[in-house]
């Protein structure tokens, strides 16, 4: 007991650190992954069903929301099914994202702290920007800033929703359902690896307009702190979609 209190201890001070962080350059870790994303299977949805996605090698440092799937393999796009849940979420008003994630994290740490509520993982970040329409958008459409941030509840029932009294930066939601199409990194937290990402899935949805029609806009999870070092962090870059009816 004592360890597990440990790590949930440790990863909850990792993460001022983990923010501030992860804006300098990732350097070899991008450039690794970018190598890494020519690989990715063309992999049809038969075979994206049909098979379980091995998981990748992580460092675990706190409990994921409850029914959360576990992330998938670097690399390789899936699809992932979530169930609905709660967070807390801000928004920077910084239009390039370049101090958004340090103004972000603090009205959120006070948030949970305030409220006893605890530490997850994943944290979600995506712009509040620049959506992306389609499948069919330009390059890393929806990606020139990382702008919002949400700290997720372990349980979709814990608190209320709507606008935190001590703090109106910061508002809890309920999310609905979704379904993504996913796909894993490795490497910091930046702009860079987030809009590699999106690219891949963007690649892979092109040749599957058939099958599905984006309906959201593109999230990067973060499941790692300061004390993983950047080749060993773990992130996922999912798209929102639904799956087109057959018609026959």
């Amino acid at each position: 007991m004592a360890s597990d209190s440990r790590r949930i201890g440790l990863a909850m001070v990792a993460i001022p650190g983990w923010i501030m962080l992860s804006a300098c350059a990732a350097g070899r870790t991008e450039e690794g992954w970018r190598a890494e994303q020519v690989a990715v299977p063309a992999m049809d949805e038969a075979t994206a069903d049909a098979r379980p996605a091995p998981a990748p090698f992580m460092f675990r440092e706190a409990k994921l929301p409850r029914g959360f799937p576990p992330p998938g393999p670097v690399g390789e796009v899936i699809i992932k099914d979530y169930p609905a849940y709660r967070l807390a979420r801000t928004q920077s008003g910084e239009a390039d994202g370049a101090t958004g994630p340090n103004q972000m994290f603090r009205p959120l740490f006070n948030h949970i702290r305030r409220n006893d509520i605890a530490m997850t993982a994943p944290v979600e970040m995506g712009g509040a920007k620049a959506p992306l329409a389609s499948a069919d958008a330009g390059p890393a459409a929806g990606t020139n800033a990382l702008n919002s941030m949400g700290f997720l509840y372990a349980e979709p029932f814990l608190g209320s929703t709507g606008p935190d009294p001590s703090d109106s930066r910061v508002v809890v939601e309920d999310i609905p359902a979704m379904t993504v199409v996913s796909v894993s990194v490795r490497g910091n937290y930046t702009l860079r690896n987030f809009a590699a990402g999106v690219d891949v899935l963007r690649v892979w949805l092109a040749t599957r307009s058939e099958q599905f029609r984006v309906v959201g806009e593109p999230r990067y999870l973060a499941y790692n702190s300061p004390f993983v070092p950047g080749f060993f962090k773990l992130g996922e870059v999912q798209i929102p979609v639904e799956r087109i009816a057959v018609v026959d």
